[in-house]
């Protein structure tokens, strides 16, 4: 993903928040796995393993093209259009990951005993 400019990542977008928008929201269980920001506009949703997957819902429904993960320590992107990943891209605007104190599963409070046997 070389050039100046990539069509559908915004690298001053900031993230919505700190966890899955539509999860909190009560879209859903409540829960996810892991979280996914949108390169675009910063929409924090959860992953696909999640029993929602609203960040690929967001994706696909808003025509933004990249996802990336919002995991400390992962610096991947992803195009639901293509199902093409990249390794790097533009570095995006703080933060780029969820705080290090939110557990995956998460958030703390509503994931099940049983989480393992409802994930994708």
């Amino acid at each position: 993903m070389a050039g100046d400019r990539i069509a559908g990542i915004d690298p001053t977008a900031r993230p919505s928040g700190t966890g899955c928008v539509e999860c909190l929201a009560g879209d859903g269980p409540g829960w996810w796995m892991h979280l996914r920001r949108c390169a675009e506009c910063g929409h924090i949703g959860c992953c696909d393993s999640s029993p929602s997957r609203h960040g690929t819902r967001h994706a696909m429904e808003s025509g933004h093209p990249f996802l990336t993960s919002f995991e400390p320590g992962e610096s991947w992107f992803w195009n639901v259009q293509t199902e093409q990943y990249y390794k790097d891209g533009p570095e995006l605007s703080e933060p780029t990951a969820r705080p290090l104190a939110q557990p995956a599963p998460g958030p703390a409070g509503p994931v099940p005993a049983d989480w393992q046997q409802q994930l994708h």
